[in-house]
């Protein structure tokens, strides 16, 4: 079973629908104990970052989250649900985000010719061999995005790297971790491909 976590904000129709078009078992988490009978986790996420953390530690979540992932147990964190992992973001300045991962989220800085946010489809390029998402996925394939802040590329931890102005982390691999700045469950073919591949990690795990 594959839960998703709903703390009142979050893709959760899209990336639910998904799963049930996959024939994943997944279940929607409204409370941190119902993560005990999951046997991965999944955290969705639209809005601001300083919102969403404050959704999460009123749910109760933050220490669920981090204690999930502590013990090694599958995770996947989808758009802002990547950059909860982090410190902070500049978005939500002095808000502490779930520190799984040490840095800040920046706020795309680029010429009036490029639009903020980014809305669209974009490519990723793979940067680590073995990476459970990327399975049967085309080096290069494209992915829809819609954010405004990014996570600069770290070696060893940048599974996808994407261009928009300047390259960033478009999807992230640690151990039991994996995470991505685009939406997979609106990716079509690709992302759909993504998401059964998590499906496969799941059961390997």
């Amino acid at each position: 079973m594959i839960g998703i976590i709903d703390y009142g904000m979050g893709n959760l129709g899209s990336v639910s629908n998904a799963c049930a078009f996959l024939k994943l078992q997944a279940r929607i988490l409204t409370r941190p104990e119902e993560m005990a009978s999951c046997r991965a986790v999944i955290l969705p996420g639209v809005g601001a970052f300083g919102d969403c953390m404050e959704h999460l530690t009123r749910h109760g979540f933050v220490p669920a989250v981090k204690n999930w992932i502590g013990e090694g147990r599958p995770f996947l964190g989808i758009c802002l649900g990547l950059q909860l992992l982090y410190d902070g973001s500049e978005e939500s300045p002095g808000v502490r985000g779930l520190g799984i991962l040490p840095g800040q989220v920046r706020k795309f800085a680029l010429p009036p010719d490029w639009k903020v946010p980014q809305i669209g489809w974009n490519s990723v390029k793979q940067q680590l061999t073995g990476c459970p998402l990327f399975k049967d996925v085309p080096d290069g394939s494209f992915f829809y995005f819609v954010h405004s802040f990014y996570v600069e590329q770290k070696e060893g931890l940048t599974a996808g790297l994407t261009n928009y102005g300047i390259d960033y982390a478009s999807a992230i691999w640690k151990d039991n971790v994996v995470a991505v700045q685009f939406h997979p469950e609106k990716s079509q073919k690709c992302g759909l491909q993504m998401l059964r591949n998590f499906g496969d990690w799941i059961e390997k795990s």
